[in-house]
């Protein structure tokens, strides 16, 4: 019985830290944990699993400096791919990361998690954000 009260207990005190968690800390942790499956089959081939990159053939996704300065052209990469130069951490990378046929909203959720890991930390991309960004695209 003692048991019972206890176990109930618990669960109400679970359930209250978890209804204590505002709309857009709900919305960042979905986000995030769907973009970190994203990751894990789309990008971490290349990427690594710590977004490390490959030496000089593949950018790292650490440097939050690049990702800050380029986050309205982070979605136009993800979706129709990159060609040419890029300069990371004063470091040039040159060749060309494939187009993705991902949806705008899996998008915003791998965008998410690559700003949000490896040392960066840049709050929700949102699909809406994404699909702004793609009417951009050049």
């Amino acid at each position: 019985m003692k048991f019972n009260i206890i176990i109930g207990l618990g669960l109400i005190c679970l359930s209250l830290i978890i209804s204590c968690q505002s709309d857009d800390q709900l919305e960042f942790k979905r986000y995030y944990s769907s973009g970190s499956l994203i990751y894990q089959s789309k990008c971490q081939n290349c990427h690594g699993a710590k977004g490390e990159g490959l030496s000089a053939l593949i950018p790292p996704l650490t440097d939050s400096a690049y990702l800050k300065t380029n986050k309205e052209t982070l979605a136009c990469a993800v979706k129709y791919g990159l060609k040419g130069k890029i300069n990371i951490s004063q470091k040039v990378f040159e060749g060309q990361m494939p187009a993705n046929d991902l949806a705008p909203v899996a998008i915003a959720e791998v965008l998410t998690y690559i700003t949000n890991s490896f040392g960066n930390k840049m709050g929700t991309i949102t699909s809406e954000q994404v699909n702004k960004d793609l009417a951009k695209c050049k």
